[in-house]
C-alpha cells in the first residue's frame, strides 16, 4: 500500500473532511482548460497549498483533471469524453480528493461532466430494400431501422422524418428501453406500371444547436401483379375478302398489348 493511500484511508479514519466543492463543466474541453478556482472557492491560501503539498486523490480512477498549486485552480489535464466515461449513465461525475498535510486536511470535489451534442445520430446500414407487391393492401407494415445517437437529453435523437410521402406515411411507437420503433405504412396503392422502382429517404434527428442528423436509403421494387387485362388495339377489327378466295388467304391482322409482365404479360 502506497503512502498516498495510507494518507488518504488516515484522512477519512480521522474524519478530517473540512470541505466540499462542485461544479459542472462541459465534455471534450481542450487541455489546460480552467475547471474552478479551488483555493478561493475552498477559502485556501496558495501557500497552504505549496506548503502543504495539495495534491489529487482520484483513487483508481484516470485522473482527467489536475491541480494547480501555484495559481490555486483546477485544470483539464487530459481530454473528457462523457459517452466513453459514463455511456448514456447520467447524472456523469468525477469524483475525487484535495489532500494537504501539516496538518492534514482532506476536501471532496465533484465534477459533472454535461454531455454537448458531439455525435449525431447513425445507422447500421447505410441503404435498405423492399420488394413489395403492387397488390399489398393499404396498411401493410414495413419495420425500418432504429438510429442511434450516443448523446443524452435534448441532444439525442428526438424525431424521424421519411420522404417522400406519396405511397408511405411513418409510424413511430414507444419500446419499453425508451426507444422507438419505427415502421413505413403503405397509405396510397402501388402501382407498377407507373412506378416500378422508389427511393426513399429516411432522416434521424436530435434537438442540438444546430441539429445533426443520419440518414439511410430505402430501395422499393415493386412487384408485379395480373391487375392489368390484354388490351387490342382497335376495338372492332374489319375486313372485305373476294367469296372465291382460297383457303388459308389471310384475313386480316390483330394485336393486343398487357401492361403486365412476365407470366402476368404473356399473350396466347
Amino acid at each position: 500500500m502506497t503512502r498516498q493511500v495510507l494518507l488518504f484511508i488516515s484522512a477519512l479514519s480521522l474524519g478530517l473532511v473540512q470541505g466540499q466543492v462542485s461544479y459542472s463543466i462541459p465534455e471534450e474541453m481542450t487541455k489546460g482548460s480552467l475547471v474552478g478556482n479551488i483555493a478561493q472557492d475552498l477559502g485556501l491560501d496558495i501557500k497552504r497549498l505549496i506548503s502543504g503539498k495539495a495534491r489529487l486523490y482520484t483513487g483508481e480512477s484516470a485522473q482527467y483533471i489536475e491541480l494547480s498549486r501555484e495559481r490555486g485552480v483546477l485544470v483539464i489535464k487530459e481530454r473528457i469524453d462523457r459517452e466513453a466515461l459514463c455511456g448514456q449513465t447520467t447524472p456523469c461525475a468525477l469524483h475525487f480528493q484535495i489532500i494537504l498535510e501539516n496538518p492534514m486536511e482532506l476536501y471532496r470535489v465533484t465534477v459533472e461532466i454535461t454531455d454537448v451534442n458531439d455525435n449525431a445520430p447513425t445507422f447500421k446500414k447505410t441503404e435498405k430494400r423492399f420488394e413489395i407487391s403492387e397488390s399489398a393492401v393499404l396498411g401493410s407494415k414495413f419495420v425500418l431501422d432504429k438510429a442511434l445517437d450516443l448523446d443524452i437529453g435534448t441532444n439525442g435523437l428526438q424525431s424521424y422524418t421519411l420522404k417522400p410521402t406519396d405511397n408511405f406515411v411513418l409510424k413511430l411507437h414507444s419500446q419499453a428501453d425508451g426507444s422507438k420503433k419505427v415502421e413505413m405504412v403503405l397509405q396510397k396503392q402501388l402501382d407498377r406500371e407507373k412506378e416500378e422502382n422508389m427511393s426513399l429517404l429516411l432522416t434521424a434527428m436530435d434537438g442540438g444547436e444546430p441539429v445533426m442528423s443520419g440518414t439511410v436509403q430505402i430501395y422499393i421494387t415493386v412487384l408485379d401483379s395480373n391487375d392489368n387485362a390484354p388490351v387490342f388495339t382497335k376495338a372492332v377489327y374489319k375486313s372485305v375478302i373476294p367469296e372465291n378466295s382460297q383457303k388459308g388467304t389471310l384475313v386480316t391482322s390483330v394485336s393486343a398489348s398487357d401492361a403486365d409482365k412476365g407470366s402476368n404479360g404473356e399473350k396466347k
